[in-house]
């Protein structure tokens, strides 16, 4: 991934809350995802396990690069992240917070420059830095002659 590429994904509808996910201009399988019951069948999942998934997925491949940047040959890592979806201010459902751990392969005694190493790590994570800054995701949505008929500003066209 390049910073100048843009990420393109593209999703298909299958059926009700089923959605196949592909992966423009790579050659990576496509992936369903699903919500779980009442509104889907859980065939797959749901974007708020992708997200989590997403964060403590950056977060270990981050850890990982920054203990060989120094030299070091770790084990395998292990890494787990979990999280509660809790009603906001109005009702609507959100992830407020999330706890990831990270479980190293070998003592702390057995890694070079770790005191550095465990200060910057996290800076390398595009996905947990991008969250917890904020991300301006903009919404526009067209109709089946790709008029556009929503933009992020939520206006709405009427001709």
């Amino acid at each position: 991934m390049s910073g100048s590429e843009p990420i393109r994904i593209t999703l298909e509808q299958q059926e009700d809350y089923a959605f196949r996910v592909s992966f423009d201009e790579t050659s990576l399988a496509p992936l369903l995802t699903d919500e779980p019951p009442p509104l889907g069948k859980d065939q797959g999942p749901n974007p708020s396990r992708l997200l989590l998934t997403a964060i403590v997925n950056c977060m270990a491949a981050s850890l990982l690069f920054s203990l060989r940047k120094f030299k070091n040959t770790p084990g395998k890592l292990r890494a787990t992240i979990s999280a509660a979806t809790e009603r906001n201010a109005d009702g609507r459902w959100r992830i407020p917070t999330a706890q990831v751990i990270l479980q190293l392969a070998d003592a702390a005694a057995d890694y070079q420059q770790l005191p550095r190493i465990l200060e910057q790590f996290e800076n390398f994570c595009v996905v947990t830095q991008s969250v917890r800054a904020g991300i301006d995701v903009q919404v526009m949505i067209q109709d089946a002659e790709g008029r556009v008929i929503h933009d992020q500003s939520g206006s709405v066209a009427t001709s």
